[in-house]
């Protein structure tokens, strides 16, 4: 029988190992297995895995090592700069490379910067430099603008959710943070999904890779169970309260599109005594601590959020996620479901489906790889069921091409 492998056989340093240890990390997951020898070897790395397989932990700890063994400079150039989509990515990192460097002979200093606070804490904070910046973009272009951190010596450049601030809604800032980087420089990239829309882009950053597509371990697949329930849109939040009520859950996450569909939402359920809180960008960031804390501490039963909270949100006894508005992409899917079925806890992940939204579900389904039946409530059965013609409309291949098309008006004599 092969023995385990353990993170000292990956050639982390003792304090490290068992640093790693008193946070709960006892045995490398695969993506830890894969990149921490590749990142101490100082390579570029593109590592795609599940969400919840310890990514955070699979840079922070080789990075960590690293940087002990770089000479210091009397001033305190930022050396690692990690960039994530939201503030409470940024708040989590963070937390991780504070929890693992004090073992270290000279701890770094960490710096956490994200908007929706007052910048001036933040500049305070950065004086005398910091080592390790965790960031999301917007911030770190406004402290760069102030004067108050340079980007000019950073020697490890970390994207997580690395698909996310590949997408559009972040190529201009992107864009300038890269700028100011120096062109020497190890870059790794951690994503749970790596879309073929942003693969292109992401190999354009990184040298010779090694690239990780890390398998889940059977005993560590999150058992997260899917349902798609048939519903008319306009009879979505009356659908929820019910399940809510029927099924007793304490604790559920439901995605919407937009942050007025959060607080509509949240607003209905209220008016049914069902305690509701909207989560969207508008709230302020004091806003949102306080009603996760709440929320993970149990005080708070539903939480209506926009895709803010698809990444990056831990909450280890979240029973029940609920997709009110179907996600943009599968890669999103993947996303807002792995919220649920965390540290070994079963999971449900239910789908609202109407008939205007069968043709999407169905792409999501293709890109997931399976199907999910459909089912119907009693009480709340659709007036209108999707067609085929309706049901197949956004599939790739199933309506006629612009040429096909043409081909059929000249064999008309059009």
């Amino acid at each position: 029988m092969t023995a385990p492998l353990t993170f000292a056989a990956l050639g982390l340093a003792p304090a490290l190992t068992d640093a790693a240890a008193a946070r709960g990390y006892t045995d490398p997951t695969p993506v830890q297995a894969a990149a921490i020898p590749a990142v101490l070897r100082g390579r570029d790395v593109r590592a795609a895995a599940r969400t919840g397989s310890g990514k955070t932990a699979a840079f922070v700890l080789p990075l960590l090592q690293r940087l002990a063994a770089t000479p210091r400079t009397t001033t305190r150039h930022a050396t690692v700069l990690v960039l994530v989509p939201t503030r409470e990515l940024a708040a989590q990192v963070a937390d991780v490379v504070r929890d693992l460097a004090p073992v270290l002979a000279q701890p770094p200093k960490v710096a956490c910067l994200f908007g929706g606070v007052s910048i001036n804490p933040q500049m305070m904070g950065l004086r005398g430099g910091a080592d390790v910046v965790v960031a999301t973009p917007g911030r770190l272009l406004d402290l760069v603008d102030h004067n108050a951190l340079s980007l000019a010596q950073v020697a490890a450049l970390v994207l997580d959710e690395a698909d996310r601030l590949l997408d559009a809604g972040f190529a201009d800032e992107l864009g300038r943070v890269l700028a100011l980087l120096p062109p020497e420089r190890q870059n790794l990239l951690f994503s749970a999904t790596f879309p073929p829309a942003v693969l292109a882009l992401a190999d354009s950053l990184l040298h010779d890779p090694v690239h990780i597509d890390a398998p889940d371990e059977p005993e560590a697949v999150p058992a997260i169970q899917q349902r798609a329930i048939e519903v008319d849109a306009a009879r979505r939040t009356q659908l929820l309260a019910h399940l809510v009520r029927d099924g007793g859950w304490n604790r559920v996450l439901v995605f919407v599109a937009t942050q007025y569909a959060s607080e509509h939402v949240a607003e209905k359920l209220r008016r049914q005594d069902i305690r509701a809180a909207a989560f969207n960008g508008d709230l302020s960031q004091g806003a949102r601590t306080r009603l996760l804390a709440d929320f993970k501490a149990g005080h708070g039963q539903v939480v209506v959020a926009t895709d803010i909270a698809s990444r990056g949100l831990h909450i280890d006894d979240l029973p029940v996620v609920v997709n009110f508005d179907l996600p943009r992409s599968a890669a999103d899917h993947v996303h807002r479901i792995g919220r649920t079925g965390r540290a070994g806890a079963e999971g449900l992940a239910i789908s609202f489906v109407s008939a205007g939204t069968e043709a999407h579900f169905r792409l999501i389904e293709k890109r997931q790889g399976f199907r999910v039946p459909r089912e119907q409530v009693a009480g709340f059965e659709p007036t209108e069921v999707a067609t085929e013609a309706q049901a197949t409309g956004g599939v790739k291949g199933k309506r006629k091409s612009k040429k096909d098309k043409l081909r059929e008006a000249a064999s008309r004599g059009e």
